[in-house]
């Protein structure tokens, strides 16, 4: 599991915006929300009517251009993860995201920014059904 970065303290980064105890950056994008341990627990609240999982992210782009997402999942078969990028937030900094998980699993997910990009790995359970 990708567990957040912690670059010299005394460096701001865009890090700083989500908190640094649940972000991972790499000087070209960053992205918050990251779960504690690296496993985000889903109850009955992340569950979307079709069986989907749901969880946001938010993300920070120092390059310019459309965020892109696209996620697999690492420990079995499965569709590929969904992603919702919604405009209006500029070509540069904040960008708010949804990633969708079809099932519970260990997930790779990357961000790409023009030639940047950005690869973390979470795992996904279930805790309600």
């Amino acid at each position: 599991m990708t567990l957040p970065s912690t670059p010299d303290p005394s460096a701001k980064t865009p890090g700083d915006f989500f908190g640094r105890e649940n972000s991972y950056g790499n000087g070209k994008l960053w992205v918050g929300g990251l779960a504690p341990k690296g496993v985000i627990e889903a109850d009955a609240s992340f569950i979307q009517p079709d069986g989907w999982i749901h969880q946001k992210f938010g993300w920070w782009r120092a390059s310019a251009g459309d965020l892109k997402i696209t996620g697999r999942r690492l420990d079995g078969p499965a569709a590929p993860a969904r992603s919702e990028v919604p405009e209006g937030y500029g070509d540069t900094g904040f960008q708010a995201t949804g990633v969708y998980f079809p099932v519970a699993g260990c997930w790779e997910i990357t961000g790409r920014v023009g030639p940047d990009s950005l690869t973390f790995v979470t795992s996904v359970i279930k805790t309600a059904r």
